[in-house]
């Protein structure tokens, strides 16, 4: 599967860095998953439990309390108020 370079920061610094197959997260429109070569945006992030699939298939888990997420042609970025891995 395709992968794009995900980051995920918060005011503790850069908490994730590295490709990722998807992302799936609360826009604040409602769900959203974001996937290689999706297009670009800008959208609030709401409150949710996020799920970032890797590359060999795995899963890494986290929450927010909300924020930013911004996704470009070369890197989608989350920046959020909190953020705290799940697993």
């Amino acid at each position: 599967m395709s992968t794009f370079y995900l980051k995920i920061s918060s005011p503790e610094g850069d908490l994730f860095s590295g490709e990722a197959v998807s992302l799936s997260l609360r826009g604040a429109e409602g769900d959203l998953a974001v996937m290689a070569h999706h297009i670009p945006f800008v959208s609030p992030v709401r409150p949710c439990d996020c799920r970032i699939v890797l590359e060999d298939g795995s899963e890494k888990r986290g929450h927010t309390d909300g924020g930013i997420l911004t996704v470009s042609t070369e890197k989608t970025v989350l920046l959020a108020g909190d953020f705290t891995w799940i697993s």
